[in-house]
């Protein structure tokens, strides 16, 4: 039977046309009752049970559920709970979750896919006796909730032909008030979400992951807290009138009362203040009122935390802490959120604050970003949930209530221990973990794999060529290799070959889509989660010694200044003489005994790297520092027993400086053959007063920081040097660190060429090239590369701007969180390492504010607050800060910036969610504040370097790479 439908559209011109669409409607469609003796029902298709029974006393007649959509787009974290089976999904559903919230469909489908929760599709929109026309004056919504309506009410007459089919029910489940009286009047069994669920007596805890709904004003009396939010309409409005900004809200840090907002081709807007805030959650889009200049404040000088158990619905302590505190001299934009454009909430990690008041089922959950706020949820298991990692979602966050809404999701384990806490980790910065599907491992190729001849004749021969490559210790995912040797007019070939990925990734193939939304590997201190296979990752694709494989080669001719005489790219077979870590490529360099090839191989690249670094340097290249750290973990349980910072050997810099030239080299390329779509890097220059601590850093120092150009701040980072401090140029590098600006990727067609510049690298074009295994950005250029020497073909998404820059953003995304994650890792084995240890260590300061000094501790490369607090409580230190300086003093003692301290550090684990380290003062001694030296412990860390400085260019790309030797799972950090 053939329907039509037919609806107005509206052109971009204004115009109204009409489109009639065809609409197939047929009568054989199986019900998927399993009992249907009128449905023809296929044995592969039986979702449902043959006898359902009922778990719910509303019901106790065994039946099936018919869920709305609303509950579904509203519900899914229910949903996905062990308890609601037996479920027909409607095509009316599917097709409005589909339209209205990818993630959620993308949840749904995975249920459906889950044999045992017996969740089926009905494809209601096409069976004949199902389908409905929307009528005349009828809302899209209230057509599909008729169509809902129809569907149940067919059920039951269809089974009635049934013996055992008649004897179940249809249940609808619907939230809307207004579909429920309806479809009671047409005799259909319906409940509300929490009645139904209610009555659930044997899953319990599926009442604690109802999603709670905000009833506007909080209850009769409560008095508003946050200014009403404005309608989207308004916030359009005011945005175009230039009343309102609109831009993404960051909490900061170290003060719960203050975040900013970041709008493009603006200043940091400062918000201050909870009420200022007016429930914006850290990442969400809003829209910003400035105030006048007159009202403009400066950031806090101190560090605030929400500490302590629900305070109630009050925010007049916070008030007073905002006035009370010392301020920075710096005045900036301020002003107060209007409205929401777009929540970005999520589920959330955390712990369950138990309400102090017993028998409550009223608890606080504390999420492990401390930049997320407190959350009120219902729970009846929290005897069970104390001590447990839980995850929680938010619901809504009314005008009367200090905190958001929420509800308990599921436990994920217990606190502290290892597993939990790096499942925390994965989930909390969004990073796919989960076993690579079946349809992904299809697409690898079958073992034992072979160089057939076909590829030898399609392919560049150089197994002849003295390949070797150079990485951390272990490292099994080997994507770039080096050859040079003299040629005949004494000139140098130099050879950069590449792990040819793309060869075994294929466009639009399941491996390709899962390596597109992974888009990088992640590396953490105890695993590696790989972007592909490791079929792929650690053997086919990674360039081991002694073995054959596809690579995609860029060759230079240099002469003897390493002037770039010729560039050429092609693929090739190479053999690699040897996989060789930093130590040992070094210790072959320096051997003046060792005469062989691969010697003499090294010691040109080692020789032309140091002259391409010392131009890029001229040229104003940025060389930065950071603070990175490597553990000895036991090799039984994996904790770590030692940990400390990292020392660079010329070998690092060597294969860095060649990897640079590679990925410039393939920027160039791929632009000049796709000016539109080539996915290239950029590094924009920060605005000078994110520079304001560099420079006053400095100028305490005694020394100018000229911010005209790059090459002007080069060279005045290279100028502050003070012999008698050598770790001071150190430090001040990693401030300038913090002040960049995030390098990130994008379609070449969607801006302007004079902003593709890279301005820590000081070139004017830049690119991923060199490790396709963990980078997706670097198989897209591997594709484009290869397109443009005629070694394969396009494909539409390749040459489309728009789809380019939407893989970019998504590798951007990803690219951040994998960073924050592999931090996080640090931060997480740090804490194991201390705990049940005492110990004093050198520090310097590297931040002050009014009550806490940052201070770096160079042998474990991390930092700690030292906190100006007393040992007692009741005794209290009159500190003064001087924020000019800056420096803060009590009596005689004065602690000024990157001053060398004693500090004590332990693990603080009072707070067990939010565990930290904490740092005490032994030197210099001031009564009544300092501690006692800890007894001294035997010293198993090897001897560092005095000035262990880490080279890190802005942007993370080249191959500044884990040199530890101790780690389980080595990772090549691409600086």
């Amino acid at each position: 039977m053939l329907a039509h439908k037919t609806f107005l559209r509206k052109t971009r011109r204004g115009n109204i046309i009409k489109v009639v669409r065809e609409h197939y409607l047929r009568d054989d469609i199986w019900c998927a009752h399993p009992s249907c003796k009128v449905c023809d029902l296929e044995d592969e298709n039986q979702k449902l049970s043959e006898h359902p029974t009922s778990i719910a006393s509303v019901e106790k007649r065994p039946h099936f559920i018919i869920l709305d959509t609303n509950v579904v787009l509203e519900q899914i974290d229910l949903l996905e709970s062990e308890g609601i089976n037996n479920v027909i999904v409607l095509s009316t559903v599917m097709e409005e979750v589909r339209h209205r919230s990818s993630p959620i469909y993308k949840r749904l489908r995975d249920i459906i896919s889950t044999p045992s929760r017996n969740f089926v599709v009905f494809v209601n929109e096409h069976r004949k006796e199902t389908y409905v026309e929307r009528e005349p004056g009828e809302s899209a919504n209230d057509r599909n909730d008729r169509a809902i309506r129809v569907a149940c009410s067919w059920f039951t007459e269809h089974w009635k032909d049934s013996a055992t089919a008649k004897k179940h029910k249809i249940v609808l489940i619907s939230d809307d008030r207004r579909n429920r009286e309806l479809a009671a009047e047409a005799n259909i069994l319906v409940y509300s979400v929490q009645e139904y669920v209610e009555s659930i007596t044997e899953f319990p805890s599926l009442v604690d992951k109802i999603k709670r709904k905000d009833k506007g004003d909080g209850g009769f009396g409560k008095k508003f807290l946050f200014p009403e939010h404005l309608s989207p309409d308004q916030i359009k409005l005011g945005v175009k009138a230039k009343r309102f900004h609109q831009g993404a809200f960051y909490l900061s840090r170290t003060n719960f009362l203050e975040g900013t907002v970041n709008v493009d081709g603006m200043d940091p807007i400062l918000i201050q203040g909870l009420e200022h805030m007016n429930r914006s959650v850290d990442g969400d889009t809003v829209a910003v009122q400035i105030f006048e200049q007159s009202e403009w404040s400066a950031p806090l000088e101190v560090v605030l935390e929400d500490e302590g158990f629900d305070p109630g619905d009050t925010l007049e302590k916070d008030k007073k802490i905002v006035e009370g505190s010392l301020k920075s001299k710096e005045v900036q934009l301020t002003g107060k959120v209007v409205g929401i454009v777009r929540r970005k909430w999520r589920q959330y990690c955390g712990m369950l604050q138990s309400n102090p008041i017993k028998g409550s089922f009223r608890h606080i959950f504390v999420a492990a970003e401390k930049k997320i706020p407190k959350v009120r949820i219902e729970t009846r298991q929290s005897e069970k949930l104390i001590g447990q990692r839980i995850i929680v979602a938010i619901d809504s966050w009314p005008r009367t209530s200090r905190y958001p809404m929420g509800h308990f999701v599921r436990a994920l384990g217990k606190i502290g221990d290892k597993a939990t806490e790096n499942e925390v980790l994965l989930l909390e910065h969004d990073i796919p973990h989960s076993k690579f599907s079946d349809a992904v491992l299809e697409c690898l190729p079958e073992m034992p794999w072979e160089i057939t001849k076909k590829d030898e004749l399609e392919r560049v021969d150089c197994r002849h060529l003295d390949v070797c490559s150079v990485d951390p210790p272990g490292c099994t995912d080997i994507d770039d290799a080096l050859h040079a040797f003299q040629l005949q007019n004494g000139n140098y070939e130099v050879g950069v070959h590449i792990a040819d990925v793309s060869h075994f990734i294929r466009p639009n193939t399941p491996i390709d889509l899962e390596a597109a939304n992974r888009s990088t590997t992640v590396y953490l201190t105890d695993r590696r989660i790989d972007m592909v296979p490791e079929l792929l990752s650690s053997n086919l694709c990674s360039l081991r010694g002694e073995v054959e494989r596809f690579a995609f080669s860029c060759i230079w001719e240099m002469d003897q200044s390493a002037n770039i005489i010729s560039t050429r790219f092609h693929k090739s077979i190479i053999r690699s003489r040897s996989a060789m870590t930093y130590e040992a490529a070094q210790n072959k360099i320096d051997d003046p005994e060792d005469k062989s090839s691969i010697a003499a191989s090294l010691r040109i690249l080692l020789k032309l790297s140091k002259i391409l670094k010392q131009r890029r340097v001229e040229n104003g290249a940025l060389v930065l520092a950071s603070s990175e750290v490597r553990f000895n973990v036991d090799s039984e349980t994996a904790d770590p027993i030692e940990v400390q910072a990292k020392v660079m050997r010329e070998t690092n810099s060597m294969v860095e400086e060649f990897m640079l030239a590679a990925n410039i080299a393939a920027a160039e390329r791929i632009f000049k053959y796709f000016p539109d779509c080539a996915m290239l890097r950029r590094h924009p220059a920060p605005p000078p007063s994110n520079f304001d601590p560099l420079v006053k850093a400095a100028r305490q120092q005694g020394f100018t920081i000229n911010l005209d150009k790059g090459k002007d701040l080069a060279d005045s980072l290279n100028a502050a040097t003070d012999p008698k401090r050598p770790y001071l140029n150190t430090m001040l590098r990693m401030i300038a660190t913090r002040c960049m600006m995030q390098a990130v990727y994008f379609a070449s067609g969607t801006i302007e060429e004079p902003l593709f510049r890279h301005y820590g690298l000081a070139c004017p074009i830049y690119t991923h090239f060199t490790s396709p295994i963990r980078r997706y950005a670097d198989v897209i250029v591997h594709r484009l590369l290869a397109v443009s020497i005629e070694a394969d073909a396009t494909y539409a998404q390749l040459v489309d701007k728009k789809a380019t820059q939407k893989v970019a953003e998504n590798i951007n995304y990803r690219h951040r969180m994998a960073q924050y994650a592999g931090r996080a890792s640090v931060n997480l084995y740090t804490h194991i390492f201390f705990r049940g240890r005492v110990r004093d260590e050198i520090g310097y300061i590297l931040y002050i504010r009014q009550n806490a000094v940052q201070v770096l501790i160079p042998k474990y490369g991390l930092e700690g607050t030292l906190f100006l607090q007393m040992k007692k409580e009741g005794e209290s230190l009159d500190w003064k800060f001087d924020e000019e300086e800056p420096s803060i003093q009590t009596g005689s003692t004065k602690l000024s910036l990157f001053q060398k301290l004693t500090v004590q550090v332990s693990l603080d684990s009072t707070d067990v969610q939010h565990e930290k380290l904490c740092l005490r003062l032994v030197s210099p001694q001031i009564e009544g504040f300092s501690v006692d030296p800890a007894p001294a412990v035997p010293d198993s860390t090897e001897e560092l370097e005095d000035t262990p400085e880490e080279k890190m260019e802005v942007d993370k790309n080249t191959k500044k790479r884990k040199s530890s030797d101790a780690t389980s799972t080595p990772k090549k950090k691409k600086t």
